[in-house]
Formats: C-alpha cells, structure tokens, sequence
C-alpha cells in the first residue's frame, strides 16, 4: 500500500457533438411524412394545441404573428391585483376551466367530447369476418353431435392464418444483442395431432382427431383449409369439375419440385403422359391456391395518394404543384394570442401557455418549410429526368441525391427525407420520387452514362423476344448487354433478373415447342 498514490488529475478533453435543436428536428420530422400521415398530425395538433387554428380559404387574412409577438420577450405585468383577479376570471370563462388545477370540464365541453367519440365509433368499418369466424359459422350448420362439434372447433383453433394446421410463430436468428429485440421473422410451425389430442379438454385418441380432421375440418370452406402440408393442401382441391384431374393429382402428389423446375421431360418419362396433358395440368395446378386462409387476411386495400402533381403546359414543359388542397391549412389563432399576452396569468400558466404557442408556431413553420423543399427537390428532379417524362421510363437519366442537393443547396439527408415515402403522379404515371435516382454505367458505344433501371429495360427485352424453345443464359444475356454497349457482369444479369422476378432459362422453357 506505501507504492500507492492517490491524487486528483484536471484532463481538458475535446468532444464535438452534433446537437439538434427542437425546431430543427421537428421540421426533419414533417418533411419526412407523406402527405396521409401529414393530415393525421395537422389534425391532431388542431385538437390538441389552442394556439392552432384552420384558415378559411376564402377571404381570410393571416396576421405576420412572429413579427408582431414573440413568446420569448419579457411581459410587462399591471402592478393592480384587481385587474389581475379580473382578467383571470375572463381567462377561465374564455378557456373554459383550462387553467383550474384539477382541470375540471364543463358539461358543455365533456357532451361534446361524448358526441365525437360516438361519431367516431359510428364510422369505425365493421371488424372483418376472420377465417376462425367463417369455420365456426360452418361447424354451427353441420350436422354433428356436441362432441364432434366442440372436438372440430377444437381442431379449427390450431388453423393458422394460411389456412395449415399449425402455427405462425417469430424466431430470432440469434444476432441481436437485445434479448426483447424482435427481428420480426416469422415462421410456420406444423402442429402434430398428437398436440391437438393432448390439449384437448377431455381424453381422445389421435385417431378420433385424425377421423374429424378428415372428415369434418377438411369439408369446410375455404377449400384445402386445416391441411398439413402444401401437397394436401392441393390436393384437398382437386374436384371432379377441375380440368385434367387425374395427372393433376399425380403431378401434386409426386412431382411438384418438378414442376416448379419446369422439368417437364422427367415428368413425362416417369408418367408417360404426353406434354400437352402436363402442360394442361400445369395450368389447373397454378388455378389451385396454396394459402387458402389468406383471403380472410385484414390486410386492407393500400392506395397511393400522390403528394406532387406534375402536368405539361402547352408549351411543352413541365410545372410541379403540391396536392395539399384537401390539407388543412393552419395558422396562430389571434384570439389566443391576445389571451397569452394578457397581464392576468400566474407564471406556471403562462410557462404552460409559452409552450404551447412555442410548438404552434414552430408547426406552422415546418408545414411551410416542407412545402417549399419538396417543391423546389421535385423541380429538380423534373429538370434532370426530362427524358423520362418525354419519352418513357426506358429513358430515366442517372441521378445520384447529391446532384439534387447541390442544385437546391440544401444538404444531402434533407433530398434523402424530402422524398422519402412520396408520390408523384405525372403524364408518364404515377412513381415514387426515389424512382427517378439511381447510379449508371458508361456506354461503351456511345460513351454516355446509362441508368441501371435503362440496363434492367433492356434485359427484359431480350427476354421477351427469345426463342422460348431455347432461352437464353444468364452468360448469352451479359453478352447480348455487352454487345448493345451495357458493360455488365453475370452476376449483374442474375440480380437484375431476380429483382425482376423473370424465371431462370430452364425455367422458362417451353417445351411444347421443342
């Protein structure tokens, strides 16, 4: 312990930080949102924050409020307690109990509440019939006993949103550090009817499971629901009405791997048919669905609401216009703004007050600052993509964010946010913003820069005029690109034809022309 010192050490460190301020980050934020989601926040701002009103269209006039108040300036107080006592009365009767400690509410206020909470219910869409409700309305008509009945209901709750007798269960690929962290994958789990007899209510053997699974489950509606694998899950929807039905069930049964590598010659040794039956059988089989339960999903109908219209004049350019008519339009209510600058507020109301008309104004200004950027980003975009818009998507430029950033002189990450998640709808269509980025390669033959997306048009071209009997490779298609000026490799083609979702050449063989 005599070798041990203890002493008190000053160590001058450096640290850069990058600090956002609050206004900075929510004008980060509204750019970011599309413009559905922009609506939902205006919305909810104008229920939540006082300061916050809608502006009529027609004969409204804003008043600049920055320039004639700023919540940050000191207030000068009247030194009369009467005028204080007064003006706070009005402040209650005006705010309807706002600034009460225990935040009373009228009964003005608290049926008014009522009246739009019931409204809202009143529109809410009716829950959508799930696969369970369907099945159990199925069972309820049948004719079974109370025991077959309850044993097949039993049954039913082991079907899983597919339709498959099992269990879609989330898994963890073993990389996360945090334990509660969900990657979000998920898997199906076949469910044994040893399971399904085990946690039964009352003794049954897997053969009474089996014999109403049979029986009862697979009768039920959709076909093919409560099947154990994807094979009889097809075949549980092969009837006597579907075309081709005995090498269909053969094909299902005994060659579906085949059949998903088109190799329809050892289809046709193994069964001897002949290929114009295969190939019919073939088509019965893509008419079959292999997740009948799906059809229930709540997935909802997804629609594209553009936030940019882009329209050509007559003199044959093109002019960009924000779609935020149906937006609401907001502003700082005056009202509430003579109501905060009155001199009959306590301290801890007006603190509560500065900051309520601090997140209005800085709204007001980030819904504005939005509009701007994505006006002046989408006119940029149009004067680089010309081409596109005059002759087609096979004429899209290369275009890289920070060509867009250097032309609006704004920083990269702002172009990045400003067309994240956005529409645009124009002559050619309606695409995402980020559609009209992407790297590119010279031409060899004509030196010029070419799109990627302009290398992927062209190798869905060589596709489709193949000789079907004799597809092209991925090696013939890099050296058909390589001919036309694309300098691409293989594995440049097979991603691309991936990404296409365009089959490999085996695949796409067509053998009834061999």
């Amino acid at each position: 312990m005599s070798g041990m010192r203890f002493g008190l050490d000053i160590v001058l460190r450096h640290d850069m930080k990058l600090v956002l301020a609050p206004r900075m980050i929510q004008s980060m934020e509204i750019l970011q949102l599309p413009i559905v989601d922009l609506q939902a926040k205006i919305e909810k701002e104008l229920q939540e924050n006082p300061f916050l009103e809608q502006k009529e269209h027609l004969g409204d006039h804003d008043q600049p409020v920055e320039e004639e108040f700023n919540p940050d300036a000191p207030l000068k107080h009247d030194e009369s307690g009467d005028l204080e006592f007064s003006r706070l009365e009005a402040l209650d009767r005006d705010w309807d109990g706002h600034f009460n400690e225990d935040h009373r509410v009228s009964r003005g206020a608290m049926e008014e509440e009522g009246d739009r909470k019931l409204d809202a219910m009143a529109n809410m869409p009716d829950r959508p019939r799930s696969l369970q409700d369907y099945l159990a309305e199925q069972l309820g008509e049948m004719e079974l006993d109370d025991d077959q009945r309850r044993l097949a209901k039993h049954i039913c709750s082991f079907i899983d949103r597919t339709g498959y007798l099992g269990a879609r269960v989330r898994v963890k690929d073993g990389t996360k550090k945090d334990k509660d962290e969900d990657d979000g994958r998920e898997t199906f789990r076949s469910v044994s009817l040893a399971e399904v007899a085990q946690t039964y209510d009352e003794p049954v053997s897997v053969e009474q499971v089996e014999d109403t699974l049979l029986h009862v489950v697979h009768k039920l509606d959709p076909a093919g629901v409560g099947a154990r694998d994807l094979k009889e899950c097809l075949l549980l929807q092969i009837t006597h009405d579907t075309p081709c039905r005995d090498a269909l069930r053969i094909l299902v049964r005994d060659h579906l791997e085949d059949v998903g590598y088109n190799r329809i010659p050892v289809i046709q040794k193994a069964t001897r048919f002949d290929i114009p039956t295969i190939q019919e059988a073939i088509e019965a089989l893509h008419g079959l669905d292999p997740k009948p339960g799906l059809k229930f999903s709540d997935t909802g109908t997804q629609y594209v609401v553009p936030d940019v219209i882009v329209d050509r004049t007559d003199s044959g350019d093109y002019e960009a216009r924000l779609v935020d008519d149906w937006i609401p339009t907001i502003r700082i209510s005056k009202r509430y703004l003579e109501l905060y600058k009155s001199k009959g507020l306590d301290d801890a109301a007006r603190d509560r007050l500065r900051k309520s008309l601090q997140s209005a104004q800085w709204l007001v200004s980030a819904v504005e600052q939005r509009r701007n950027t994505l006006l002046k980003v989408t006119r940029a975009i149009i004067h680089h993509q010309r081409a596109f818009l005059d002759n087609g998507p096979e004429y899209i430029q290369p275009l890289k964010m920070q060509q867009i950033a250097d032309h609006v002189k704004v920083h990269v990450t702002t172009v990045s946010r400003a067309v994240d998640d956005k529409w645009v709808q124009t002559p050619r269509g309606v695409f995402p913003l980020k559609r009209f980025f992407g790297g590119g390669k010279k031409n060899d033959q004509t030196h010029e820069e070419v799109a990627y997306e302009v290398m992927k048009q062209k190798l869905m071209e060589l596709i489709s005029d193949e000789d079907k009997a004799n597809p092209l490779s991925d090696e013939e298609l890099v050296n058909k690109l390589n001919d036309a000026g694309y300098p691409v490799a293989r594995r440049t083609v097979t991603k691309y034809r991936k990404m296409l979702n365009i089959p490999s050449s085996r695949q796409r063989k067509d053998w009834s022309r061999v």
